[in-house]
């Protein structure tokens, strides 16, 4: 392989990786704003309070975009055995 080809692949792996994670990353980011949020207002500092909404969230977040995420890691996958099987 070549070193644009090598760019290109990793490439498509970032771009792949922000994919699959970035839902799941922006409900997490999103429920800890709004709990940051709201122990500001109340000033309520339990430290459960920040991570089991956040487990939760992310938890269901996970469940629903599943197929969507292995959609995504297929295809990957499908432009990665084409490369291998083109020689490169």
């Amino acid at each position: 392989m070549t070193g644009p080809e090598v760019l290109e692949v990793g490439r498509d792996a970032v771009q792949t990786l922000l994919l699959v994670c970035g839902p799941i990353m922006g409900v997490g980011l999103a429920v800890g704003l709004f709990i940051a949020f709201f122990q500001a207002l109340t000033q309520l500092q339990e430290m459960t309070l920040t991570f089991v909404p956040k487990i939760l969230a992310i938890f269901t977040m996970l469940l629903f975009s599943l197929p969507y995420m292995g959609r995504v890691l297929n295809s990957f996958m499908e432009r990665i055995v084409e490369r291998i099987i083109a020689g490169g």
